[in-house]
């Protein structure tokens, strides 16, 4: 698929809804979700009222449309994950496309995090929570011990750090991402070869 950040940026850009998209998660990290209405929506994207209704009724379309989107890469990867050998090259190759589209989904995660109550009502953190149990399943060996499971979801959650904590650290984004992604990839390493020793200890 070879396309470089801009080249998604692009590809989003041409695509009204898209666009209709990217400009209501700006406008409500500007103003806030409840104060933005879907007329300023509309006069932002230099569109009538009647044009953005051809896609989206409501605001809260809007947002689940969004969340469908954008964390489709994420189910994509759990269907693949679960069709790989569990071989630690599955599992690094996870933590890499993992942190890929949380980069992607970054502007949506920051909604999430900062409209706790719209995401209550629209159930979309419970899609996430099915979608991150999922991944873990495939990240975790079941029969590991505590220690080496809780490295595994770690690992996830480190790439979630990444996105809101590291953002007051000093330093160029695209080189925390990567000591974010180096730590994470770290974690899943130890937790499957001391998995594996510990195989090796039983036998």
């Amino acid at each position: 698929m070879g396309v470089t950040m801009d080249g998604t940026k692009q590809q989003r850009r041409g695509n009204t809804r898209q666009r209709i998209q990217d400009v209501a998660l700006e406008l409500f990290a500007e103003q806030g979700y409840e104060k933005t209405s879907l007329r300023e929506i509309a006069e932002r994207l230099e569109v009538t009222k009647a044009a953005l209704y051809y896609h989206f009724k409501t605001k809260e379309e809007i947002i689940v449309s969004l969340f469908d989107d954008l964390t489709k890469p994420i189910e994509d990867l759990i269907e693949w994950g679960r069709s790989q050998p569990h071989t630690l090259e599955t599992k690094q190759d996870i933590v890499r496309r993992y942190s890929a589209a949380l980069a992607g989904a970054e502007p949506l995660f920051r909604f999430m995090q900062e409209n706790q109550a719209t995401v209550r009502e629209l159930r979309i953190g419970d899609t996430f929570k099915d979608r991150m149990r999922g991944l873990r399943d495939i990240l975790i060996d079941p029969e590991a011990e505590l220690v080496d499971q809780v490295r595994s979801v770690s690992a996830m959650f480190t790439l979630h750090a990444g996105m809101f904590v590291m953002q007051d650290l000093e330093g160029d984004p695209e080189k925390k991402r990567e000591a974010v992604l180096e730590v994470a990839l770290d974690l899943i390493t130890q937790a499957h070869e001391h998995a594996r020793a510990q195989d090796r200890l039983r036998e």
